[in-house]
């Protein structure tokens, strides 16, 4: 399970998406899982197998904080136990449990941990904009076919700003294209912050990668916050999902959620075609491709996923 991404806190989808009635089938990693909504409204995710004849949990429905499965009506709680067996009022429930993945909801994303059995003792990390009580979030997924490292690894390049944003968020760097560019790295509790610098001087603006897979983006306005928070999420070898939200302490009238939704999906679609012509699919490591040191922060990042996640992974638990 989760293979090359075991052990991590991620946000697989926006919380309006998660109903009190109907669950919701994510892909994480090439694992299957299905989230709903307990008695309380707390969040829960399943492998969206039921472990009596494997058919997916996910066309179920969810009766009383519990998930029936659709197909002989088994009900399990959000621990996986297994709460009611029509037909059979004296089976032993306990061994019939289906397979829980801890959940967690924050700053508007539903989140899951790659591994099974008790939540780890950390709660997800995420920046203290997308809490704020004064602060609204509107967001929008997308989903790239590429591998999930070559999104994240965009996601932290500054010097292709000008060349794939030369019309948005790049239009005022491609008079400088002549400067002497410096990366600068910020180690983190959570990651790293990465700024960038011309002639000794810290321009504006700034992001963030927290591990494993977000990159907050902080935009300068002056007297105001704006941040763009992204996470790319694995599905499958090149199927990435992309939840993209804007963060902000002004234009707070969900009216406005529309103009900075197609804001955020512009300017991901010029990196979509880009991306997706990648090969290999999966990043290679650093000494495979031609680096420059304005890639710093990319080779970080591969530095973090070979070391840190790639071979991983999550054994189910004996049945």
């Amino acid at each position: 399970m989760f293979q090359d991404f075991a052990q991590v806190w991620t946000p697989v989808a926006f919380s309006s998406r998660l109903g009190r009635t109907r669950p919701l089938r994510i892909e994480v990693a090439g694992t299957a899982l299905v989230l709903f909504r307990d008695a309380h409204g707390a969040p829960a995710a399943l492998l969206d197998r039921c472990p009596h004849r494997g058919v997916a949990l996910s066309l179920g429905t969810v009766v009383d904080g519990c998930l029936q499965c659709p197909f002989h009506g088994w009900r399990f709680a959000r621990s996986g136990q297994c709460v009611e067996v029509p037909w059979n009022p004296d089976v032993r429930r306990e061994r019939l449990a289906a397979l829980a993945v801890p959940a967690a909801e924050l700053a508007g994303q539903i989140w899951i941990h790659t591994s099974t059995g008790d939540p780890p003792p950390q709660p997800p990390s995420v920046h203290e904009a997308l809490l704020g009580t004064r602060t609204r979030i509107s967001g929008i997924e997308m989903t790239w076919n590429t591998h999930w490292t070559r999104a994240m690894e965009n996601m932290l390049d500054w010097p292709h700003l000008p060349f794939v944003h030369r019309r948005t968020i790049g239009k005022d760097l491609v008079a400088l294209l002549g400067e002497r560019l410096e990366t600068l790295i910020e180690p983190q509790e959570w990651g790293w912050r990465v700024r960038t610098a011309l002639h000794g001087q810290v321009r504006p603006g700034m992001l963030d990668f927290r591990r494993p897979n977000q990159m907050n983006l902080h935009i300068p306005v002056p007297g105001r916050e704006l941040t763009l928070a992204v996470a790319c999420i694995p599905v499958a070898e090149r199927r990435t999902k992309l939840l993209l939200s804007a963060a902000r302490n002004f234009a707070r009238s969900p009216l406005l959620d529309g103009l900075f939704n197609r804001a955020n999906r512009r300017i991901a679609g010029e990196d979509r075609a880009i991306v997706e012509s990648s090969e290999p699919p999966e990043i290679p490591p650093a000494r495979a491709d031609r680096s420059v040191p304005t890639d710093r922060a990319t080779l970080r990042f591969r530095h973090y996923y070979f070391s840190a996640l790639k071979g991983s992974t999550c054994a189910a638990p004996p049945t």
